[in-house]
């Protein structure tokens, strides 16, 4: 949520550079967004709306710089107006500030600065470091002090950037906001650019080379880079390369960003097995992951990687390990035993507050942990004992779709690496081999789009499943929810009927998850016919091994494998169900209303 970026050494192409680095930023979800640059004078410009609105306000009021920050701003203090967005400045007017997280003793800071008279003119709590800024800088502080100062007495999570007074540099700090930076090889009339964003794609296309900005660390971009600790001793930093090219964050001639990373998995899952699987020996290979033998697991997780979290439970729950999956959210408020858990942190950005708090309070407790994540050098990366990558590479859409196949993928790997025996890996490892071409077979297909003209204008949808199918449901119904804004919910196939089924009728469709012919299928079968006889409408996403297309109004087809690979292949037609029937109600499919792709506030 939210999106900062800056550049310096751009010269005459810094305007163009912020616009555009906002644009690519308009993914994480924002209601407003605004910039400043530093020419003659500081000049801002910011509006509630969308980059297109700030767009049109620079037209009708130009402002020149060569220094520049930016901002999209997803709402927490105060609703989205003009005045609430980004920059925000102090009483001189000499001051910007971007920020993105939560300051907790606000409250307090602009109460103190009230009473020496500053005035404020929003109702957000970003608005307090402007005036910190500014209160430094009349007692003589120089800029980089004033700036250092002002941090100093912030509590909460923040990734901040400043422009102070004349001073031809940004200023940025962090504290559990993520915070990135690209170092440019130059221009004409500078001996080298540099970049400041909470996300690489904002910047990608200038450079692949990032550092990582850590929590308590200070930048200062000028024509060089300085990193300093909060003491003001230099950090020597690594310099990361990015491996994924600029035209990956494309469309690539889809409508949607969606749509078109539903038809990356089979590329996505292929990155994701690569030099991990050996077919003919029946191996798995993740370096030092394999040595691992947890006597219990516990997965932290939110949202849509709450979903994989729970899959991740089956997996290990078959081969004999207790595993539970938490709510990262609740994790760290209840502090549930560990023990000597190996606790498992799912985030696809690395940076989800929640999920990184639970880490944090799993570590503090002595247990080992592992982020499962997409993103190489995030948080969670850097501060979890190990990481598995699912290597999806870069995720646009606000909903995630590649990501979580990759996690499945990922989750899979990892069970058989650690817990799984080798009979088991034997008859697992080719099925995960074929699910690339599997995935294809849907996405060429697939009837998705006609059932969601049938079914577009109902009321609500109901979707089911048994053991690894139930997270599949629960995903299925987000995925429709958060891009469609219709109601939907998702259920164990054995617990419709304790509740639920009171608000089934001839307008809820009901999607039921039902391969192969064990008992988890022939119960599913049963759950259906309970729906069936109140006159609701089946979908039957099937491999056809069941009776569940006798009493079945549609089939979505999957191709048989074993039921945890299953999982993934009717994930893929839930997805393509949800794309079409948002496409069909008209809706902003990459950017849904109040969402954002990262959560980085608590």
């Amino acid at each position: 949520m939210c999106g900062i970026i800056g550049c310096v050494g751009r010269g005459e192409r810094t305007l163009d550079t912020l616009v555009d680095g906002l644009e690519r930023l308009e993914y994480r979800g924002y209601d407003s967004a605004g910039i400043t640059l530093l020419g003659d004078d500081l000049g801002v410009r910011k509006t509630a709306g969308k980059i297109a609105d700030l767009e049109t306000l620079l037209d009708e009021r130009p402002v020149d710089g060569h220094i520049g920050i930016g901002h999209t701003r997803w709402s927490t203090h105060g609703p989205p107006t003009d005045a609430n967005a980004h920059p925000h400045q102090d009483c001189t007017g000499d001051v910007a500030v971007v920020h993105n997280g939560i300051i907790e003793n606000y409250q307090s800071l602009r109460d103190d600065l009230s009473a020496e008279g500053h005035t404020f003119t929003s109702d957000t709590d970003t608005e307090v470091v402007p005036h910190l800024i500014e209160r430094g800088l009349e007692m003589g502080d120089s800029p980089e002090a004033a700036f250092r100062n002002a941090i100093a007495q912030l509590d909460g999570s923040y990734a901040i950037a400043a422009i102070v007074g004349n001073e031809e540099a940004v200023f940025a700090a962090r504290n559990d906001s993520p915070l990135v930076i690209g170092i440019g090889d130059g221009t004409a009339s500078s001996d080298r650019e540099y970049f400041l964003a909470s996300d690489v794609p904002a910047f990608r296309e200038y450079t692949d080379k990032v550092i990582y900005v850590e929590d308590g660390e200070f930048a200062r971009l000028d024509s060089e880079l300085a990193v300093t600790d909060s003491d003001d001793q230099p950090v020597d930093k690594e310099v990361h390369s990015i491996e994924w090219d600029a035209e990956e964050t494309g469309k690539s001639g889809y409508d949607h960003y969606m749509l078109k990373e539903i038809h990356e998995q089979p590329r996505a899952l292929r990155q994701c097995l690569s030099g991990r699987v050996d077919e003919l020996a029946g191996t798995v290979n993740l370096d030092g992951l394999s040595d691992r033998s947890p006597s219990s697991v516990q997965f932290v997780a939110m949202g849509t990687s709450y979903h994989a979290a729970l899959y991740g439970t089956h997996l290990f729950q078959q081969a004999g390990i207790p595993a539970q999956a938490f709510h990262a959210s609740e994790y760290a408020t209840a502090t549930p035993p560990t023990g000597d858990a190996l606790v498992i942190g799912i985030t696809q950005s690395g940076e989800t507050a929640d999920t990184l708090s639970a880490l944090r309070e799993a570590r503090s407790r002595g247990a080992e942990t592992i982020a499962v994540t997409n993103t190489v050098g995030s948080t969670a990366d850097r501060e979890c004992d190990e990481t598995l990558l699912i290597r999806s590479g870069p995720e646009i859409g606000v909903a995630a779709s590649k990501t979580f196949t990759g996690q499945l993928a990922a989750l899979n790997l990892l069970a058989l690496a650690t817990v799984e025996s080798a009979r088991t890996r034997r008859g697992v490892v080719p099925e995960l081999r074929e699910l690339p071409g599997r995935v294809q077979s849907i996405l060429d297909d697939s009837n998705a789009a006609e059932i969601a003209e049938e079914y577009h204008d109902s009321e609500s949808f109901f979707f089911i499943g048994r053991r690894y199918q139930y997270p599949v449901a629960l995903e299925g119904a987000l995925k429709l929810k958060e891009i469609s804004y219709e109601h939907a919910e998702g259920f164990s196939a054995g617990d419709l009927k304790h509740g639920p089924l009171a608000l089934v009728d001839e307008d809820t469709p009901v999607f039921a998850m039902v391969t192969g012919d064990d008992e988890v299928a022939r119960k599913t079968v049963g759950n259906i016919k309970e729906v069936e006889a109140r006159d609701a409408p089946v979908v039957a996403v099937t491999d056809g091994r069941s009776d569940a297309a006798l009493y079945a109004d549609h089939v979505l087809e999957v191709p048989e494998t074993i039921p945890r690979a299953a999982a993934v292949l009717t994930n893929v037609q839930l997805q393509l169900v949800a794309y079409h029937v948002a496409n069909l109600l008209g809706r902003p499919i990459d950017k849904p209303r109040n969402l954002a792709k990262s959560v980085t506030v608590e």
